[in-house]
């Protein structure tokens, strides 16, 4: 449970110093540089080849990329009918799209559900979420953000984004055995820089008060993500016999509130970082009442 207090002290701990103190003009982009460039990396670099991969948890890893389409077509076409810019669209399907499965999941995983309901939920956070991250995220980050407009422009960036190429090495490296323990130590202390910064960078943009020009987006998008999506993988997963554990951890991780570092990568594509930041502030805060409603409903 204290990685849970580390959350909303990170972010107070933001609030406070933007308000309070003078940090440098150049903090965040520093900060989002090091969380995007070392600490995710280095966090998959440690966590996926410890996996163990079978045929019967491919739905854990499913859910959350049919969370993420889902968002993208449900978004796009609402913001369309409203008029929203495209920065705004991108922004709403990165963090309602991903979900922070990891630094919220975990925690909250291991709590309800025990470690067997933990070690399902890193299935579904580095083979679902963060695959995703690495590869559709990266694409809405550089189509919505105007970065690119070729199809091998967009394969570039998501080849060459860090998460991704981390993923790679990870996968051939749980083949070959793991890490020397040195290696994993090292890793490990990295990876456990990416949320302390990560909401600390947060909490330097986040305003306590919505805009009026924020609440529709911001409601709009935290109803796709607490409830249309997973009630979405409720309905698909008991048409498709999955059951038990399973299912129930599929559910809770696809209704996690939105990923930190989908809001990072908002920020640096310059997709309406506040609009994102306030989703992700509202949707951690909720979240920690919605999930554990959705855990009552579960078997």
């Amino acid at each position: 449970m204290e990685s849970l207090l580390l959350i909303p002290i990170c972010l107070f701990l933001g609030v406070v110093v933007a308000r309070v103190a003078t940090p440098p003009a150049n903090m965040v982009p520093a900060l989002n540089w090091w969380v995007i460039q070392i600490a995710l990396p280095a966090l998959v670099l440690d966590l996926i080849p410890r996996l163990s991969f079978s045929a019967d948890l491919w739905f854990l890893a499913v859910s959350q990329w049919l969370v993420f389409i889902g968002a993208a077509v449900v978004l796009h076409s609402i913001g369309r009918v409203l008029g929203w810019s495209r920065a705004r669209i991108g922004a709403l399907i990165l963090v309602c799209g991903l979900g922070n499965t990891s630094f919220v999941g975990y925690p909250m995983l291991e709590a309800l559900r025990g470690r067997e309901g933990l070690a399902l939920g890193v299935v579904a956070d580095q083979l679902g979420c963060f695959m995703m991250l690495s590869i559709g995220g990266v694409m809405v980050a550089v189509i919505y953000g105007g970065a690119a407009t070729s199809p091998s422009a967009i394969a570039k960036k998501i080849l060459l984004f860090p998460a991704f190429i981390a993923l790679m090495i990870g996968m051939m490296v749980g083949q070959l055995g793991g890490w020397p323990a040195s290696v994993d130590t090292i890793l490990a202390r990295l990876g456990a820089t990416l949320t302390p910064l990560a909401l600390f960078s947060v909490g330097l943009r986040l305003r306590l008060t919505l805009h009026a020009y924020q609440f529709a987006p911001v409601a709009i998008g935290l109803s796709w993500k607490l409830l249309m999506a997973p009630l979405l993988i409720l309905s698909l997963g008991s048409l498709m016999a999955v059951s038990g554990l399973t299912l129930s951890i599929s559910v809770l991780q696809a209704a996690m509130a939105p990923m930190i570092s989908a809001a990072i990568l908002a920020e640096q594509y310059d997709l309406e970082p506040d609009l994102a930041n306030a989703v992700l502030g509202v949707g951690i805060l909720l979240s920690l009442i919605s999930v554990s409603v959705w855990n009552l409903a579960l078997p």
